[in-house]
């Protein structure tokens, strides 16, 4: 376990320049960006511009070696933050261990674009893979926080629209709960390097827009029927206000009797899988997620 890396990296987030005050949507999105530019991404991948269902979208694929089947991602950003290339170094971290190509999905973000626009379009974009001539049995629904949320509800409007369900789930620190009742957004104040619950009370209400969270796809955590759901992997680390968004969602999969690995990592921050190079924890969970999804790929 590295503890010096650990503690390395919370001084380092704590450290990172806040705003005076509340900052404008445009400006979160334009240090959202410039922060997750830092990350870097692996050489070994190819990335070309592309469309999913009238939806800009990047498809990443290994330079050599491609297997069958598809990660369909979802990148994270509160709903309102965010683009494929924010999310472009976990996404490709994951394409170059597995050897399966991504298409990393531009969902409409809010506050132009409130709920349930995201989940719409993310829909559509599995529809369109299912339209061409893709098995479900070939594509896993993956995504960071935000993103991570819509892997999990995007499956929910698929069940529900008698769409068959991917091959699996896979949601690095998501958001499933816009009630915002978790027991570690109090107990986690303050531990949370990212994330206070007044900001996320600030982003949830711009996704929102006024509609009452208490609904399956606003709140999977604790009004979602899981029932049908594939085989999902929730990652997430302690020290997280949306710890227990996780938690309760693994909760309700056994409830339905749904296979599910709560995978909780000690003393790191939100999406911290993200971190690889960087965090020896960070390198181990890509692997453990790239295991799942090889083993959930069914390819013909």
């Amino acid at each position: 376990m590295s503890r010096e890396q650990r503690r390395a990296l919370d001084r380092q987030l704590r450290e990172a320049p806040q705003p005076d005050g509340p900052a404008s949507v445009e400006s979160m999105r334009e240090g959202f960006a410039r922060l997750m530019s830092q990350f870097p991404i692996p050489s070994s991948v190819r990335r070309t511009p592309t469309e999913v269902a009238g939806r800009p979208a990047v498809l990443v694929e290994p330079s050599t070696g491609q297997r069958a089947g598809t990660i369909l991602y979802f990148h994270g950003g509160s709903f309102s933050l965010g683009s494929p290339e924010t999310a472009m170094a976990l996404t490709a971290h994951l394409v170059e261990r597995t050897g399966v190509r991504a298409l990393s999905l531009d969902y409409r973000l809010a506050p132009e674009h409130p709920f349930p626009a995201a989940i719409d379009d993310c829909l559509s974009a599995y529809r369109a893979l299912l339209d061409d001539g893709a098995d479900a049995a070939s594509i896993v629904l993956a995504g960071d926080s935000a993103g991570g949320g819509l892997a999990v509800t995007t499956t929910l409007a698929a069940r529900d629209a008698g769409l068959p369900v991917p091959a699996g789930i896979v949601a690095f620190s998501p958001g499933l709960d816009h009630t915002r009742s978790g027991g570690s957004m109090a107990t986690k104040e303050g531990i949370d390097p990212f994330f206070t619950a007044e900001g996320m009370r600030r982003t949830g209400e711009l996704y929102l827009d006024g509609q009452d969270p208490h609904q399956p796809l606003l709140a999977p955590a604790i009004v979602g029927d899981l029932s049908g759901f594939p085989p999902m992997l929730l990652q997430v680390g302690t020290n997280e206000l949306l710890l227990d968004d996780s938690v309760r969602l693994a909760d309700r999969a056994r409830e339905a009797d749904v296979d599910v690995i709560l995978d909780v990592v000690a003393d790191v921050p939100h999406v911290f899988p993200a971190f690889v190079g960087m965090l020896d924890e960070a390198d181990e969970a890509v692997d453990r997620a790239v295991l799942f999804i090889t083993q959930r790929l069914r390819t013909r």
